[in-house]
């Protein structure tokens, strides 16, 4: 016992690595074994193939969650000092705050209701929220500084791509969301203008959202602290990986052509940026088919 004491990281920094080598060690599992099979399982729960409790369980629908944000969760944590968690902390209270405004009064993304359950609730909105929404920004900010370059160090121009790109985010994940029942909207006109089951509504509300969100974590976070982390730590932007394999494919079985090419087009901005390499693809040798 004592000698299995004496193994276990004792510091910040010792705890850092440990969840590092963890990450590395097991990336094909987190990053494509994950969303793929999270893929199949909300598919078939809802075309009503998975009997109760299986179909739309909360429990693995938050530790899948979970499981897919861990790459980026601990690829940020060494970068967390007071001022990141700080803005963190205000953009899980404000996510929080936005959400419960949009389900009692319809602003900023219509009005809306959860047709599923996901996980906890406080008011009608997920406990979890934060673990959906704040990685969303996260990606899009760590992957448009990789693909700006230089040009990322001017304000206007890394803010205004940066939305943008968790708008096209949405563009993914709100279609395949509906279409799985996830949630649905209504109060709808007879003229109302709709995206695969979305109002453009939503759209103009995440514009709102992003603007907000972006700019809080561009404040909390050092950016040349972010892009060295990023340059040495290959897995940092998995979690976009799995974004793309579990929506991507869902909007694809679903027939949403245009949520897929956008998708499609994240997996281009991370062979560009040499985030689906290899490694990533390499199986683990701890997979049960594995001899």
């Amino acid at each position: 016992m004592g000698e299995y004491r004496s193994r276990l990281p004792r510091t910040r920094r010792e705890v850092e690595h440990a969840l590092d080598r963890l990450v590395r060690e097991n990336r094909f599992t987190i990053s494509v074994f994950f969303p793929l099979n999270g893929a199949v399982l909300l598919v078939a729960s809802a075309m009503g193939w998975l009997p109760e409790p299986l179909a739309f369980n909360a429990f693995l629908i938050l530790l899948g969650t979970l499981v897919m944000r861990s790459p980026l969760i601990v690829g940020v944590l060494p970068l967390v000092t007071r001022r990141a968690a700080l803005g963190v902390g205000a953009l899980t209270a404000y996510a929080y705050a936005i959400e419960y405004t949009g389900i009692t009064t319809g602003w900023p993304y219509g009005w809306f209701e959860y047709g599923v359950e996901l996980g906890p609730t406080v008011a009608g909105v997920p406990i979890g929220l934060p673990v959906f929404f704040i990685p969303l920004v996260m990606n899009a900010y760590l992957l448009c500084l990789l693909l700006l370059g230089d040009r990322a160090r001017h304000t206007a121009t890394r803010l205004g791509v940066v939305i943008a790109t968790v708008l096209a985010m949405d563009v993914v994940l709100d279609p395949g969301a509906v279409a799985l029942g996830f949630w649905k909207y209504y109060r709808l006109g007879p003229d109302a203008l709709l995206f695969y089951g979305v109002p453009l509504s939503n759209y103009a509300g995440w514009v709102v959202s992003a603007t907000i969100a972006v700019v809080v974590l561009d404040w909390a976070f050092d950016r040349d602290a972010l892009l060295a982390r990023l340059d040495r730590t290959e897995f940092m932007l998995d979690d976009l990986v799995s974004f793309v394999i579990l929506w991507g494919g869902i909007n694809l079985w679903f027939g949403n052509g245009v949520p897929v090419l956008v998708a499609g087009l994240f997996g281009i901005g991370l062979l560009r940026t040499e985030r689906f390499d290899s490694e990533l693809l390499k199986l683990p040798r701890s997979l049960p088919w594995r001899s």
